[in-house]
């Protein structure tokens, strides 16, 4: 398939950067105003003064378009995209630049955070046409109908501009071409969306299994952890899986996979050192110089990995990262509704990684003391001409305390109080700073990921305040985000909620909630999940397949209806909705569900067991695994419920699912379980209990 190869650019690969606005305030005048300043979105705003005459995706749009006979550019982005504000300030900002454009183009905007599906067949178009990396900024042309004819990502101003007339001309003098193009490019996105059943019985063996772990652990990097070479991402989903294989099986390597993971990157640059979190990914091989980026999806995985890791290996920086991880979540990711925000920028004052970088003399002038400055240097190794660019030093770590404590002739604990003490003033001198822009709009499905990692943070730590922000986001979500029927927005800012939400906001809400029960056993959160589930089911089918598609029947058709498979750093949203679905048919006695679960596994199963690289579906791992060894079902019913439930989920159970309360509820499970006068807990699996035991640990004895 021949498609448009343009020669003059200079293509910039999987670019991933940041700079956003904190806010949508806006000066009191501006030579130009487009449509965009009625929108929510950061990045949508910060277009909002180009002179580009932007428009929203939407059916307005589109109808210009095709009335005016204009080709339509769709520029993506997101408010953390570096490069995207590089083109922005080179060409869109550019007057000369906006004529071509406006003159001759329809010109829409989209925030790929809101509008995944969007973003989604254009990044196809581009893969397709393009044949080199993609990434965004996103620049697609398209025809009046939206059907793409060649997508590309980051040009500087006079290639953009080659580009335009490029089109232009060619629009002009053969239309035919692009027509061609159009249909080839279309036919192949729409190609792509085909899934077909696989017919046989739902049998899933563990050999098949060990197999799948087998080709997960040979692309482990074992000596710093993540997989091989650079840049390193955090791709929490991926050890998930791995910590439950290793629960499973006994099996050591798994385990050593996830520890050195988890220990490199609590060390190093990609974690924020003074203020906790995570950043979006490290560009070396170390995880040293991260991109400075901070995702929220990225932090409430990775509370929730590092506390199931803790409950494991009871290891202490764990529990560290768990804690600065929150404090920061709190500090700076939470609106007072209780929603959570989407991510900070990488740059702040106009350069990337400035809020949070030293020099050396700038820590010795901070901390005063000589001795102490140089202890911390040794601490986090910094270096005279810097550990970084520029001079500047990243805090990260080399050596164990115990090897600095030894190095001073210190004992470990006195070190931990003077480093401490440390990072406490530099942390106060760090919040001086101009600080990264904040991103501040709420989207439902990376808002149920910090939801359970409050909820996972809350089993292994036990701490009140956890589970006191895990609710609030629940009820968040109840009050501003769920509308008539059952039906989700993607979205939340300024009090609007306007986008519908897509496949992937209901199977990580269900989640959530069924999290939320298990700590709480208010079954409002498990019927809650049931009735999204059953939202899913009436809008999302598709029956040939048994899948779901990631956009609902209510949406105005694209041109193609995309179906979410493989899993990447966000677990994908059909691995994500089979899992619910599995659980749900457990918690009610719905084999529909577990059956339906069954089939979406069977339909994947043969592509990732024979696949060399497994983690591209690490969630539909642990389904599999779930379907190898079906999990407890562990009820806990009686007065002292609380106390028992909450000793029981400090302990690593990957393969159990918790129900119960002080009387037996309305669930079919809690039937009959109820004993006068006593805190039962029952151990079933496949609904076959076993003799049931007053004491938590002879409850664990029995799914040894």
């Amino acid at each position: 398939m021949q498609f448009i190869r343009i020669s003059f650019f200079v293509l910039m690969i999987f670019i991933l950067g940041c700079t956003s606005p904190s806010g949508n305030a806006q000066e009191e005048s501006h030579e130009f105003t487009n449509k965009l300043i009625h929108e929510s979105s950061p990045y949508l705003l910060m277009h909002a003064h180009n002179p580009v005459d932007w428009q929203p995706w939407g059916e307005a749009a589109l109808k210009e378009a095709k009335e005016k006979n204009k080709m339509l550019i769709i520029s993506i982005g997101y408010a953390a995209c570096h490069w995207c504000h590089v083109m922005e300030h080179e060409s869109f900002e550019d007057t000369a630049v906006a004529k071509i454009m406006n003159d001759n183009f329809v010109c829409i905007k989209v925030d790929r955070e809101e509008r995944p599906d969007v973003d989604d067949v254009y990044m196809a178009a581009c893969q397709l046409a393009s044949r080199r990396g993609c990434g965004w900024p996103l620049n697609s042309f398209t025809l009046p109908d939206g059907r793409p004819v060649w997508a590309g990502t980051y040009f500087p101003k006079k290639d953009w501009v080659n580009v335009l007339q490029h089109f232009i001309k060619l629009r002009q003098e053969e239309p035919e071409k692009l027509e061609n193009y159009a249909a080839k490019l279309t036919q192949g996105i729409q190609t792509n969306e085909t899934m077909p059943i696989v017919a046989g019985e739902k049998v899933f063996a563990k050999s098949d299994l060990d197999k799948i772990a087998s080709n997960f652990l040979k692309n482990i990097d074992f000596k710093k952890g993540g997989r091989e070479g650079s840049p390193k991402f955090p791709m929490p989903n991926n050890y998930e899986f791995l910590l439950k294989y290793h629960h499973l099986t006994g099996n050591q390597k798994a385990l050593d996979a996830v520890k050195v993971t988890l220990d490199n990157m609590a060390r190093g640059g990609i974690y924020d050192q003074l203020g906790g979190g995570f950043a979006r990914y490290s560009t070396d091989g170390e995880w040293i110089v991260p991109h400075f980026e901070k995702m929220l999806y990225d932090n409430g995985q990775l509370v929730s990995l590092f506390s199931e890791a803790w409950k494991l290996t009871q290891n202490a920086a764990y529990k560290k990262v768990v804690e600065e991880t929150l404090e920061f979540i709190e500090r700076e990711m939470t609106s007072s509704e209780g929603g959570f925000y989407s991510s900070l920028d990488a740059d702040s004052d106009g350069e990337e990684g400035k809020f949070y970088v030293w020099t050396k003399a700038q820590i010795e002038t901070i901390l005063g003391d000589p001795k102490t400055a140089e202890i911390f240097d040794a601490y986090y190794e910094i270096k005279e001409k810097g550990n970084w660019e520029g001079g500047k030093n990243i805090l990260y770590r080399r050596k164990s305390a115990s090897q600095i404590a030894k190095q001073y002739k210190l004992p470990e604990e006195e070190l931990s109080n003077l480093i401490s003490k440390a990072k406490d003033k530099l942390f106060k001198e760090r919040s001086t700073r101009v600080r990264p822009g904040l991103d501040n709009k709420i989207l439902t499905s990376w808002n149920a990921l910090m939801l359970k990692g409050y909820v996972d943070a809350y089993q292994a730590f036990g701490k009140k305040e956890y589970l006191d922000a895990a609710l609030k986001n629940g009820n968040f979500i109840l009050h501003k985000i769920l509308h008539d029927g059952n039906r989700l927005n993607r979205n939340y800012k300024d009090g609007k909620s306007v986008i519908n939400g897509f496949l992937d906001d209901y199977a990580l809400t269900a989640t959530a909630f069924i999290a939320l029960y298990e700590v709480t056993f208010d079954e409002q959160w498990l019927y809650k999940a049931n009735d999204l589930a059953a939202y899913v089911m009436a809008h999302f089918s598709d029956e040939t397949s048994q899948m779901f598609h990631y956009t609902s029947d209510l949406d105005p058709p694209l041109i193609a209806r995309k179906m979410e498979v493989s899993d990447n750093v966000i677990p994908g949203s059909n691995s994500s909705m089979a899992r619910a679905l599995y659980s749900l048919g457990l918690y009610f006695y719905k084999p529909e569900y577990i059956e339906k679960a069954k089939q979406m596994m069977l339909n994947l199963s043969t592509t990732i067991i024979d696949s060399p690289q497994p983690n591209f579906f690490s969630n539909w791992c642990s389904l599999f695994l779930d379907l190898v060894k079906p999990p407890y079902e562990v009820a806990i019913v009686g007065n002292d419920f609380e106390a028992k439930r909450n000793t029981l989920m400090q302990h690593y159970l990957p393969d159990a699912i918790l129900l119960g309360g002080k009387n037996e509820g309305s669930l079919e499970l809690l039937k009959d379980k109820l004993q006068e006068g006593k805190t039962m807990i029952y151990v079933c699996q496949n609904k076959v209990c076993k003799f049931p035991v007053t004491e938590v640990e002879k409850a664990l004895k029995l799914m040894e």
